[in-house]
């Protein structure tokens, strides 16, 4: 069974290349550093619940996408 952290950064990575955006274009929608973005693909880390919603935003897609 996958952590919850490991199935966010899964998603996220699969849902941004599908986009077919960068790490760099998720940043400067959230105005965050790219390190931030990098450690959460990796599934390092426990974003809150709004990071999440923020995220999900950036990509174009809901929270519970992300987390499914």
């Amino acid at each position: 069974m996958q952590t919850a952290p490991k199935r966010l950064a899964q998603n996220m990575k699969r849902i941004r290349e599908e986009k077919q955006m960068s790490q760099g274009d998720i940043c400067r929608a959230l105005s965050c550093d790219r390190a931030f973005i990098s450690n959460l693909e990796a599934g390092n880390g426990n974003p809150t619940l709004t990071t999440i919603e923020r995220v999900a935003k950036a990509l174009g897609v809901t929270s519970d996408e992300l987390l499914k």
